[in-house]
């Protein structure tokens, strides 16, 4: 009889140690479980970040296109504010000119005793004027030579 005894508890054993594998078995089941399904997500991740990744580089180039397109627009209209701005230099000039002539002739016109009674109402324009709007328009020819030239080098 004793034999019988040790054999159960053996069988006991194996059947604890059993119902024990089991257990571990269905805990590491829903850990495998797990696992996939986070797989699953992280997977559906990367091809959002993939799909995100795409979408900022179509911007980039986009955004790129628009700068370069904005650029040559800024230029021409930079060219021709220059332009404008010469011509307008040159009008100041011719206006001043005339202007000289206008007081030569209208102090030419007044009779002698009437010049020399009112000589504030007379224009006299200031001499100086004339080499600083000649100097102004060297100067503004001068800048837009070298911004031609920096344009030249730059491209």
């Amino acid at each position: 009889m004793s034999g019988m005894p040790l054999g159960l508890v053996i069988e006991g054993a194996v059947a604890i140690l059993l119902a024990l594998t089991i257990g571990y078995c269905v805990v590491l089941n829903g850990r495998l479980k797990r696992l996939h399904a986070d797989r699953d997500q992280l997977r559906q991740m990367v091809t959002d970040l993939v799909q995100a990744t795409d979408l900022a580089n179509r911007a980039i180039r986009e955004l790129k296109t628009t700068a370069v397109e904005t650029d040559l627009v800024l230029k021409g209209r930079l060219e021709e504010a220059e332009r404008f701005g010469i011509e307008l230099a040159n009008h100041v000039t011719a206006g001043s000119a005339v202007m000289d002539r206008l007081a030569r002739i209208a102090s030419a016109a007044r009779p002698p005793a009437e010049r020399e009674s009112a000589p504030s109402q007379t224009f006299t324009p200031a001499e100086p004027s004339r080499p600083s709007e000649a100097s102004r328009l060297q100067a503004a020819l001068e800048q837009l030579a070298s911004r031609e030239r920096a344009r030249g080098q730059a491209a």
